[in-house]
């Protein structure tokens, strides 16, 4: 038989019976959309949570030494130890939490939250100006008056996150700064306010006037050549020896003192295992919808058989081989399958895109975009042609191996 008779049959067969065919394939159309649309939030999420991070600031370790009673290493200390971990790190840098009132000429805010760095803490943190730009190494030398602000810190004192800040004043605490540029961040746990001053100026500020607040973090950027979880195993041995304080563990506190040094990649490492679990339960669902429609398709194929046993018998009455009956009942159960698969495709596509929003919400993922990739249409395509034949071809043979002679009598 031809190909061209074989295309026409079979497209006849599947329009005689619309309705049926339609719902037999219902469980290839939810099965393929499950697969297109969890894989491509998947990605979309592991993506963004990759580029919230920053390819740079998998390289950072955050580095916790506490003397017995909170103490923390002064700077000179952590400066001895950066010259002495030079060979693994691009520079170890320190950094405070504050907190303070802050007021524009049209609002206030009781609380902002302070992080006093240097510039490089945002290199190690991979932290990006949204508008404007980050302060400069200069400017903390020089105890420059400037400010960063989140976008939480924007809405609440200008009235709208996407309000120009940039080079507006704001008073924090009895001081007026400068903001030279905004930073993103997300309102997944509520909105919060956070301003970024030059370390050095917060020094002659604000540090030393609240209580608690001398105490520094420590952040380390590793070179890119390291591996990030060597780093921090070397990093917390020589600390550990240095001033001879334990290793963190879980009933750690810091009236007994600890050290802890903790990879950035680790929480991608993390977050990659989390999103690998989800993503094979996601496939485990679609592969049960899938075997569900594949035996609904099967059911359909063998009473298609049934009912057009009389055409088969004189079709190989006529000179049709088996080879010709298997091929046509074969291309059914397959036609059906990829017709299915682009529905499913298409349904796919389209919930990742409805899904996104809400699921970003619910996952803290600013501006969540699902991730296609055309691999993936080849995949759902070679899914349903593997369908279609695995539960095609024993209604297929059957209807092939009949009788004609009995099947010509059939009624």
């Amino acid at each position: 038989m031809r190909a061209s008779d074989l295309a026409y049959e079979t497209g006849s067969a599947i329009l005689a019976n619309r309705a049926r065919s339609l719902l037999t394939i219902l469980g290839i159309v939810i099965g393929i959309a499950a697969v297109i649309a969890m894989t491509s939030l998947i990605d979309g999420v592991r993506l963004s949570l990759a580029a919230q991070i920053g390819l740079n600031a998998s390289r950072s370790i955050q580095i916790s030494c506490y003397r017995p009673g909170g103490g923390s290493l002064t700077e000179d200390e952590i400066k001895a130890a950066e010259r002495d971990l030079a060979s693994e790190y691009d520079f170890i840098t320190a950094y405070y939490y504050l907190s303070s009132s802050a007021r524009s000429q049209t609002a206030s805010v009781e609380n902002i939250q302070i992080t006093a760095c240097d510039d490089q803490y945002f290199e190690a943190m991979g932290t990006k100006a949204e508008t404007g730009r980050l302060f400069t190494a200069e400017e903390n030398e020089k105890s420059s008056m400037v400010c960063l602000l989140n976008t939480g810190a924007v809405k609440k004192l200008f009235g709208s996150a996407s309000a120009d800040a940039v080079g507006q004043s704001v008073i924090i605490g009895s001081d007026s700064y400068t903001v030279v540029g905004t930073v993103y961040t997300s309102d997944a746990y509520g909105e919060y306010q956070l301003a970024y001053i030059p370390v050095k100026t917060a020094k002659d500020r604000l540090i030393g006037q609240q209580g608690g607040a001398g105490s520094a973090n420590i952040i380390g950027f590793a070179k890119e050549d390291a591996d990030p979880y060597q780093v921090a195993s070397h990093t917390k041995s020589y600390l550990s020896n240095r001033y001879n304080l334990p290793e963190a563990t879980d009933g750690s506190d810091l009236e007994a003192g600890y050290v802890e040094a903790t990879a950035a990649q680790a929480l991608l490492d993390q977050a990659e295992k989390s999103m690998s679990s989800f993503r094979v339960m996601t496939l485990s669902t679609a592969a049960i919808s899938l075997l569900v429609g594949g035996i609904g398709i099967m059911n359909m194929m063998l009473t298609n058989v049934t009912e057009r046993i009389r055409e088969i018998g004189l079709r190989k009455a006529l000179g049709a081989k088996r080879a010709d009956i298997t091929a046509q009942f074969l291309l059914e159960s397959i036609a059906i399958c990829v017709v299915g698969g682009a529905l499913g495709v298409g349904l796919g596509f389209a919930s990742a895109f409805a899904l996104a929003g809400v699921a970003g919400q619910a996952m803290g993922v600013p501006n969540l975009t699902p991730v296609f990739a055309p691999s993936r249409a080849l995949m759902a395509a070679g899914i349903c042609c593997f369908i279609g034949v695995l539960f095609g071809y024993y209604p297929a043979r059957r209807a092939s191996r009949l009788d004609p002679v009995v099947a010509l009598r059939f009624q």
